[in-house]
């Protein structure tokens, strides 16, 4: 890529501030499918390209971003890197490499040094994902810096901040004692007055731990910053909150060297955060995992099968005559007839099965450590539900079976094969089990085996 280039993808449905992104790439076809990924996850991005360090200095200068996105490594760079520059200039902005074919050790040096996360090429569409975290995970940095200069201050701070309503504070001993709390800590913890809460130790597991103590500081055993801890803490009755703690040591002529703790209650912001990945992994209107998770359950379960050798099995489903069914009784019907297919999938699943809307009236089922014959009996089990189905409209699905390594040995091939294999099962069965056809002049109600393995 030469020069530069300015890009502005925008989501339609959200009324937003663009994503400032930094690009530095020498391969026009890879931008295009980070782009590509951006605007498949709705990420409205602004971004401009680069591929020298004279014009990443120039855009460096002149603008604010948010990310910086690198080729790893970077080809006829010259002079410092881009990791470098940043750390020299002091640039606190998430860095995304986009590596090939890596080492995990390697990977984990370059997160060391100062990346944020390394995607591999070969697994652009983890892009947005990772993006989001990375820029997450900046917020949460900025947080504790803001927190820990609010926390480490005079005696005259702490007992200005005794009254404090918004976090709890508390002075203990080298020992974890409580000496001193403030009636936030006490409203927190459900008790009753100040004196009811000193006669109690929460304190005391984490300052009698060294390693524990050194988290509550803000350092780690090896001397590098840490964030500040999150543990449980017991209310009086008997409830757990999740309470991010953050300390220093405190020193007085009157009384022995003691710990400050600042206490926040982050129990709904926790909930909220698992709330918020559950979303984002899941259709909204069947409840199952979405497309993304899909990909990533057979990431790991690629994975998984490299370590232990055993084989798993993908199941891709198409729920027949989803149009007909639109155009006949109504779209209502139609999302419920998606609904129906996607329970049908949860009950037929195991627990460490993994069914998902892969888009449409498209469908997956990941079962691991299930070779092909096992897969059959589960898809067949999964068309006779449907048939004992009394509600109407009658359901019907084709289904492709694919098994790792036999069939594919990446997401997309694995994919593609149990694609093929259901649309194979399509051009050799014209008439559903039950419901609808999607072959046109099919007669309806007609029943057969729609269930087939890829290569078969």
């Amino acid at each position: 890529m030469h020069g530069e280039i300015s890009l502005t993808l925008q989501a339609p449905v959200h009324r937003q501030s663009s994503l400032r992104m930094l690009i530095v790439h020498s391969d026009d076809a890879d931008v295009n499918l980070c782009l590509q990924e951006f605007e498949s996850a709705r990420l409205r991005v602004s971004a401009d390209v680069v591929a020298a360090p004279g014009h990443f200095l120039k855009r460096l200068d002149s603008k604010y971003y948010d990310l910086v996105i690198v080729e790893y490594p970077t080809p006829n760079w010259q002079g410092l890197g881009v990791q470098e520059i940043l750390a020299l200039r002091n640039i606190q902005i998430p860095l995304i490499l986009l590596t090939k074919a890596m080492q995990t050790e390697q990977v984990a040096k370059l997160i060391t040094e100062g990346a944020a996360d390394c995607v591999d090429r070969s697994n652009i569409g983890h892009l947005p994902i990772v993006i989001r975290r990375a820029l997450r995970e900046g917020r949460l940095r900025e947080e504790r810096d803001q927190s820990e200069k609010k926390f480490r201050r005079s005696e005259a701070r702490y007992r200005a901040l005794v009254g404090n309503s918004t976090y709890g504070i508390c002075r203990c001993s080298k020992k974890g004692n409580f000496l001193d709390v403030n009636q936030a800590l006490v409203t927190m913890l459900g008790y009753s007055s100040r004196e009811e809460l000193l006669a109690e130790h929460h304190a005391k597991a984490i300052l009698c731990d060294p390693t524990r103590r050194l988290g509550l500081l803000g350092h780690s055993a090896d001397g590098m910053d840490n964030i500040p801890i999150e543990i449980e803490w017991k209310r009086k009755d008997g409830i757990f909150l999740k309470v991010r703690l953050s300390g220093h040591k405190v020193h007085s002529e009157n009384e022995d060297d003691g710990y400050e703790i600042i206490v926040e209650d982050v129990t709904q912001q926790r909930k909220l955060e698992e709330h918020l990945r559950e979303q984002a992994a899941q259709d909204s209107l069947t409840g199952l995992a979405n497309y993304r998770r899909l990909i990533e359950v057979i990431d790991v379960e690629i994975k998984r099968s490299e370590r232990t050798g055993r084989k798993f099995s993908v199941l891709f489903l198409d729920l027949d005559g989803l149009k007909k069914i639109n155009d006949s009784f109504g779209h209502l019907v139609g999302s419920e007839a998606l609904c129906r297919l996607a329970d049908v999938l949860s009950n037929s699943a195991r627990d460490i099965d993994t069914a998902a809307r892969f888009g449409g009236d498209e469908f997956a089922l990941v079962l691991p450590e299930t070779g092909a014959k096992a897969a059959k009996l589960v898809a067949t089990r999964i068309c006779d539900s449907l048939v004992r189905d009394s509600r109407k409209p009658k359901l019907s699905v084709t289904i492709g079976t694919a098994v790792y390594p036999a069939d594919g040995q990446t997401i997309t091939s694995l994919l593609n094969a149990a694609d093929a294999a259901l649309y194979s099962r399509k051009d050799l069965v014209r008439s559903p089990p039950c419901g609808y056809s999607k072959q046109p002049g099919a007669p309806v109600g007609q029943r057969s085996n729609k269930t087939g393995v890829a290569g078969s």
